[in-house]
């Protein structure tokens, strides 16, 4: 009795590529802490080669508040997405339920593309989301009944208040320093000829 082969569809067939086997075989030699992989299909899918299987963006988004280290690739091309993917994400929150950002905070961030202190800024933006994370797990680990009445919570407050104005002034410092060499090159540049 001869059994005839099924033929695949090309939702199996995608999740087998060369490129892709040859990446899973170099993940199952990495150690437990590895970086997971998503690929992402033309078709916009997201295939999760630990699992081997197809996820959506909301599982992504768990996977972030799981804190799990994850790369999405192009399927094809293998460029990094992740950003993009972060994104979209970011996106769905924003238009979906109560945003983070005010539209003049938004507007604010799309001026420092391009600019000068666009580096700075991201740089200032990253240090002080971790001072706030920072300030709210040491919040969590007093009570919620002790937080008026704890001396400590002022201390953090503080002490946060205190670091984001550090962070603020040293951003005006590297400012003033960048406009002052800004306006000496324009000077000599400006600077009539002997």
């Amino acid at each position: 009795m001869s059994v005839t082969p099924r033929k695949s569809t090309r939702k199996e067939a995608e999740p087998s590529t060369s490129a892709e086997s040859t990446e899973q075989g170099a993940q199952s030699g990495a150690s437990a802490g590895s970086v997971r992989s998503i690929k992402k299909y033309p078709n916009r899918r997201l295939y999760d080669t630990q699992t081997s299987s197809y996820i959506t963006l909301a599982d992504v988004k768990d996977m972030v508040l799981a804190c799990q280290q994850f790369v999405v690739l192009d399927a094809k091309s293998g460029e990094d997405l992740t950003r993009s993917i972060l994104l979209q994400i970011i996106l769905e929150e924003e238009t979906a339920g109560v945003p983070m950002f005010s539209t003049q905070a938004l507007a604010q961030i799309i001026r420092f593309y391009g600019h000068t202190m666009q580096g700075l800024m991201g740089n200032y933006l990253e240090q002080n989301i971790q001072s706030f994370i920072d300030l709210q797990g040491r919040l969590a680990e007093n009570s919620v009944a002790n937080l008026q009445q704890n001396p400590l919570m002022q201390n953090f407050m503080g002490g946060y208040i205190e670091q984001t104005q550090q962070m603020f002034a040293q951003m005006q410092q590297q400012m003033s320093k960048q406009a002052e060499t800004l306006m000496g090159s324009l000077g000599a540049g400006l600077a009539p000829k002997k």
